[in-house]
């Protein structure tokens, strides 16, 4: 498909160095910096994702667009900075991308998916340098539950993990005992909280074990406590019932009602 010169990268990074202009540029965009602009980047990631989980392939071209459009702003940031351009950016990317797949690009033999991620993985140390840790290069700011499941990834791939599912529920079991052992003593909010991430860390552990993406599970969770709590309100107006006032019994008839529902619709 041909690329019309209006919509080219060209034309976009035209526009962005428009805005910019101090001459007549947009005095909101002129305003902002790397800071100021880093939660707009991870609001525009996120959208792409819940674009793609909702199946909405009809307005995923549109929130690719918005993400592409951060990348265009932190270069030209970059650029007045005089650390790097756009041109730079694509530059680098198509480099290291020739650099991590030899088996595609050169002659080395990748036999399959898992054998390409632990080349990967080894490709990435190399450049982080040998006597950085592992753990080097996790993003700080990635979700918790992310980030807690790339540490324990990387700290796997040295051998530190249990070796079994067995080990790992039985941590579980161990830093539940630890939290309700807090509580029941009326501990003070840092013990509460220390713990509570304690048990947090290991259920994203079990889950890792279980070949399952934490982050990807608690949003699917997420988005099946919203429908049915949904379906409850529903109910509850249609009943004449007031959600705010109604008992946790009369409560939890409705949730279980809207779990039957949701089964019988072909829900989880």
């Amino acid at each position: 498909m041909s690329v019309t010169h209006s919509s080219s990268i060209d034309s976009l990074l035209k526009i962005m160095a428009r805005l910019r202009d101090p001459a007549g540029g947009c005095p909101w965009d002129l305003e902002q910096d790397f800071h100021s602009i880093a939660p707009y980047t991870l609001e525009e990631a996120y959208e792409v994702v819940d674009t793609i989980e909702s199946g909405r392939p009809d307005e995923l071209c549109a929130e690719l667009g918005d993400l592409l459009f951060q990348v265009v702003f932190h270069a030209q940031l970059a650029s007045e900075a005089d650390w790097f351009d756009f041109e730079e950016v694509v530059q680098g990317i198509c480099d290291k991308m020739t650099c991590r797949h030899p088996h595609v690009f050169a002659d080395a033999v990748i036999d399959d998916a898992a054998a390409q991620t632990r080349a990967w993985e080894r490709h990435k140390q190399q450049e982080r340098g040998e006597q950085q840790s592992v753990l080097a290069g996790v993003p700080v700011a990635l979700p918790a539950l992310t980030r807690a499941n790339k540490l324990q990834g990387r700290a796997a791939r040295v051998g530190f993990d249990w070796p079994d599912v067995e080990g790992v529920q039985a941590k579980v079991v161990e830093e539940l005992a630890e939290l309700r052992h807090e509580i029941d003593t009326q501990a003070g909010p840092k013990a509460l909280a220390e713990e509570a991430g304690d048990l947090l860390f290991a259920a994203v552990n079990l889950v890792r074990h279980a070949g399952i993406d934490p982050e990807q599970a608690l949003r699917q969770g997420n988005r099946k406590f919203e429908r049915r709590f949904r379906e409850v309100e529903a109910m509850c107006a249609a009943d004449g019932v007031v959600l705010s006032t109604a008992d946790i019994d009369t409560l939890e008839r409705y949730w279980q009602l809207a779990k039957e529902r949701e089964r019988s619709k072909g829900g989880g």
